[in-house]
């Protein structure tokens, strides 16, 4: 296999739990090789997030759990006590030697250990440092903590998910997954290429300064657009579309099921099909906006139809009469899905606690430089031996020693 577009890279990934993970398990996926930095003993909070456990073969009480299996995939563990000044000299002399540093600790955090951006980049300047925190390094909340749950609502996101107050279970929802988390995992990635960009005609690397917050809001896409364009805030919809219709979840005999009518045309064969093609000419609904304006009359009128057959029937009639739509799957639907399957993103690699682990595949297909084959994410501190002496040129007697003053695993 080729080697992997950024396999001439190494990332020092300080960050824990899910978005600076995110971030770094997707340039990992691209071919970097990924340090994880870890706290001796204890390592990142969601390997103790479980259950459910992943405890291969070994079948070891815990094991590893599934939260920190979903964002650190192709990664090298190294437990490292930067509260004690052997730590930081170890992480600093890893930084020297690195491209990229992530990091989400409070503002400030790393300072006091020497481990900020003024710090590394005055021993090496091409280093991209990424800075991941709830609110930003400015701003009157620059020192809050920041989660994803709070971003989702703090950021708008849960004004606009869920159904209105006066609907039966109506009221704000959070997104089933840590959106704002992955978003800026996203981002982070984003925004360390284009560093590394910058970085490939002037040799000098630069500090990024993400915030979930920030991230949450840019996030909002059309429905930001629509409160700033209008003045007046969306409301909850539930599964409707403030901006099209009919776009969102109708219930069939038996379940429910999506209708995406996303223009005029697609309307007009919806009209054919259900046997009322007048309605395409009507001026309540022949166009979009008027489709907008009069959901309260179209809606109604389309449950009533879908309510009569069941949703396997309406998602056959509607895909041969070219109306987008579709099923709304579990997740162990989703993985056995031929499209999903097609795709290949179920993946498995040996684990060492024994036996091969699940993963979910990286969504990045390229030609000419596809994407590393899936290492297991890390037990805590496996490769810390293997780094200390391949990149640090440490022997067997100081890593022991190291050891030995509780500095490394």
């Amino acid at each position: 296999m080729p080697d992997g577009a950024l396999s001439h890279l190494r990332v020092l990934d300080l960050s824990r739990v899910l978005a600076g993970p995110t971030a770094g398990q997707i340039l990992a996926d691209l071919g970097a090789e990924v340090i994880k930095i870890e706290r001796p003993g204890r390592g990142d909070d969601t390997r103790h997030w479980g259950p459910p456990w992943f405890t291969g073969t070994d079948g070891e009480l815990h094991g590893e759990s599934a939260y920190y299996l979903a964002a650190n995939r192709g990664k090298k563990s190294v437990t490292v006590d930067i509260t004690k000044t052997e730590g930081q000299r170890i992480v600093r002399d890893l930084a020297a030697r690195s491209d990229i540093v992530l990091e989400n600790f409070r503002v400030g955090g790393l300072a006091r250990y020497g481990l900020d951006y003024a710090s590394l980049s005055a021993i090496n300047p091409g280093l991209i440092y990424c800075s991941i925190t709830g609110f930003g390094q400015t701003g009157p909340d620059a020192h809050r903590p920041g989660y994803d749950f709070l971003i989702q609502g703090m950021g708008g996101l849960m004004s606009i998910t869920g159904e209105p107050d006066d609907v039966p279970g109506g009221g704000p929802q959070k997104v089933g997954v840590a959106l704002a988390d992955i978003m800026s995992g996203l981002y982070a990635v984003i925004a360390v290429l284009a560093a590394l960009a910058y970085r490939d005609r002037t040799g000098l690397g630069q500090y990024i300064d993400l915030a979930l917050l920030d991230v949450q809001v840019a996030s909002l896409a059309n429905q930001a657009m629509n409160y700033l364009v209008s003045g007046e805030a969306p409301e909850r919809l539930g599964n409707a579309h403030p901006n099209i219709v009919p776009y969102q979840v109708f219930a069939a005999s038996d379940g429910h099921f999506i209708l995406a009518v996303g223009n005029d045309d697609q309307f007009r064969r919806l009209c054919d099909l259900i046997g009322t093609p007048e309605m395409a000419n009507d001026e309540r609904f022949a166009t979009n906006a008027a489709r907008v304006e009069h959901r309260g009359e179209l809606i109604p009128f389309l449950q009533s139809v879908f309510a009569c057959a069941d949703s396997s029937d309406w998602l056959k009639q509607l895909e041969a009469a070219g109306v987008p739509c579709g099923p709304i799957n579990r997740i162990d639907q989703v993985f056995a899905d031929p499209q999903v399957q097609a795709r290949g993103m179920q993946v498995e690699a040996e684990h060492p606690l024994g036996g091969p682990v699940p993963l979910v595949g990286s969504p990045l297909k390229m030609s000419a430089t596809p994407t590393e084959e899936a290492s297991a994410p890390p037990t805590l501190g496996q490769h810390t031996d293997a780094i200390l002496q391949e990149v640090l040129g440490l022997d067997d007697g100081a890593r022991e020693r190291l050891r030995r003053d509780g500095i490394i695993d």
